[in-house]
């Protein structure tokens, strides 16, 4: 009997598999996106992170970057979107082995991988936010306060408002870490 306790419900291995299901989607919608506005760009402009690639207006916004002595926004800057996607690839198979091998023991140790994997990306992204703000050129055309760019919210650089958010994809992988905790306190007797 004590064994059986241990085994998670069919229900709670449904929610493992589908939030296995979520991580893939999320690869293919962006994670993170900052968009800038100024008097000159009232429409905005956007950099949009993917788990594999970066979007938007990048060459003008690199541009813009050069004036105050930024690095560029590239791929190269990134060495995360290559072989991020292999990470989730590899936490999406271990969620589905986790359902089918239907063990608590199993779920907790995957929760807190994906828990541990979680805060190690958001910090390489407070990193790399805080590497581009803070080593601008000396010999820039414009010179500006070293800044550190928002992971989410606002701030304000010259005349630019920039607005950081999560991106769809983002929240598919909240949505599938949040479903590894509902079979914790579904099947919790």
């Amino acid at each position: 009997m004590k064994g059986k306790s241990k085994k998670l419900s069919v229900v709670s291995t449904l929610l493992i598999v589908l939030s296995a299901l979520l991580m893939i989607v999320s690869i293919f919608f962006p994670w993170w996106k900052m968009i800038f506005f100024a008097p000159q760009y009232p429409e905005g402009l956007n950099i949009i992170v993917y788990p594999h690639k970066l979007e938007g207006e990048i060459d003008i916004v690199n541009g813009l970057n050069h004036y105050i002595g930024m690095a560029n926004f590239s791929k190269a800057n990134f060495p995360e979107l290559s072989y991020l996607v292999y990470l989730v690839g590899g936490l999406a198979a271990i969620t589905l082995v986790t359902a089918l091998l239907r063990k608590k023991s199993v779920l907790y140790g995957l929760i807190g991988v994906f828990a541990l994997g979680g805060v190690l990306g958001v910090l390489d992204l407070r990193k790399a936010l805080h590497d581009f703000g803070t080593n601008l050129s000396p010999n820039a055309p414009i010179k500006i306060d070293p800044f550190v760019p928002p992971l989410l919210g606002h701030n304000t650089v010259a005349n630019f408002v920039t607005n950081s958010v999560l991106g769809v994809g983002a929240y598919f992988l909240i949505a599938a870490f949040l479903l590894l905790l509902i079979p914790l306190w579904k099947d919790r007797k």
